[in-house]
């Protein structure tokens, strides 16, 4: 289902704050650029949508499965304790989904992790490295 337009253009805050890890079949999958959170966003590529109702029924049911998946993978892939699912789009208006992986010991716990401390930053390398294990898990199916 790649139904993309050409009108499709990542949000530039969303493109600031995160690393690509790849492309799903509707969604651009990221990395959020924040080590104290292994935290992926979903964002389907379809211009001019800002809700789940603006994506019509097939592809709303495709990004549920892409959600799915990135949280199994997530959670797979950090022996998390808990996954946090959200599509807030109070700061960045385009549609986007957050999965979150969550510890009991991480620095917002048991607390949503907006507004939490200071973002700590990946090195590229430790970004890239969790990103490469999270599409190799995706990728294995």
């Amino acid at each position: 289902m790649t139904n993309d337009t050409p009108d499709f253009v990542l949000d530039p805050r969303l493109e600031a704050d995160s690393f690509p890890v790849m492309e799903l079949a509707l969604s651009t999958l990221r990395l959020m650029d924040d080590a104290r959170f292994p935290w992926l966003i979903l964002v389907p590529r379809r211009p001019g949508l800002a809700e789940l109702i603006d994506l019509d029924p097939s592809a709303r049911a495709a990004l549920t499965a892409e959600i799915d998946q990135a949280s199994r993978t997530l959670r797979s892939v950090t022996d998390c304790h808990k996954l946090n699912v959200a599509a807030l789009g109070n700061m960045v208006r385009q549609l986007h989904v957050h999965v979150i992986a969550r510890f009991e010991s991480d620095a917002a716990w048991p607390g949503p992790v907006w507004g939490v401390g200071e973002r700590r930053s990946y090195a590229a390398p430790q970004a890239m490295m969790l990103g490469a294990r999270i599409r190799a898990a995706i990728e294995a199916g």
